[in-house]
């Protein structure tokens, strides 16, 4: 039987993970019912019923209805389109910055590193709050603003581990055998560092999706979040706050899911560390 390679053997460990496979399970779930999620009842996100408002959990209604008389439950899996859009997003958005700007920073090294990393450290100094709530006012609160306010916020962090990863990795062997074949730094950083430090990578892109969903939550509270109609999950439970003390399945539907959603992203990000951890091999 021939060697396994390392991504088998990452996936093989990860499958020996029950509650990081639990996590994956339940993501995909959520993602195949944010697709069909909202063709499953002869509502739309929008559609109201005066005559049927604030209707409890029931057979026409199955997850109740808010105070316009709209079907929560196709409210809540379009929100789960919107949700996981921004996080997904967001992820992608931030490691694209992150990782050129993190892998340039390691690979030239000395005084230019230097002053990046303090451009990074100045940014990092700011307030979360302060700069989404600035950046999403000057340009307008709506996902489009939600997507780029998180995804300029969270390349931070994913720069500053890519560059450690390049520095801990410059220096190796492989790294001077090809220096020495004529390499330079640009092949040597999208060719040899960075495929080598993917497992960071990827376990920050996979902890970044349950933060800028939270994020947009806490935003939404603010009036911050996506602007109406739309529904993310953050607007839902906005909404379905206020009506708590009279009718609590506004708030607990979309409230279960951010929760389930968050959670299931953490336990498999931790399943991944573990996975990708060379030292697992």
């Amino acid at each position: 039987m021939g060697s396994t390679t390392y991504w088998q053997d990452v996936w093989r460990r990860l499958k020996q993970n029950r509650p990081a496979m639990s996590g994956l399970v339940i993501i995909i779930l959520l993602v195949i019912l944010a697709v069909i999620g909202p063709y499953l009842t002869t509502y739309s996100y929008s559609t109201q019923d005066l005559t049927a408002t604030d209707q409890g959990p029931g057979v026409r209604f199955w997850f109740g209805s808010d105070d316009l008389g709209r079907d929560i439950f196709t409210r809540t899996w379009y929100g789960a389109r919107i949700s996981l859009t921004i996080g997904v997003v967001t992820s992608l958005t931030s490691a694209v910055i992150g990782v050129i700007y993190g892998g340039i920073s390691g690979i030239i090294g000395g005084k230019p590193d230097e002053l990046m990393m303090r451009l990074v450290e100045i940014l990092w100094s700011v307030p979360f709050l302060l700069y989404v709530i600035v950046l999403i006012v000057i340009m307008e609160p709506g996902l489009t603003a939600i997507v780029i306010a998180l995804g300029t916020w969270y390349w931070v962090p994913m720069a500053r581990i890519v560059r450690g990863q390049v520095l801990a990795l410059k220096e190796q062997d492989f790294v001077l055998a090809a220096r020495c074949l004529g390499a330079g730094p640009g092949r040597i950083l999208f060719r040899h560092l960075l495929p080598n430090a993917m497992g960071p990578i990827i376990i920050q892109m996979t902890l970044v999706i349950p933060e800028a969903i939270f994020a947009e939550a806490f935003l939404s509270f603010l009036g911050l979040g996506v602007s109406a109609p739309m529904a993310s999950w953050g607007v839902l439970a906005s909404e379905g706050i206020k009506a708590l003390k009279s009718f609590p399945w506004q708030l607990f539907f979309p409230a279960f899911f951010i929760t389930v959603t968050i959670l299931a992203f953490n336990i498999l990000g931790d399943g991944l560390r573990d996975a990708l951890d060379p030292r697992m091999r």
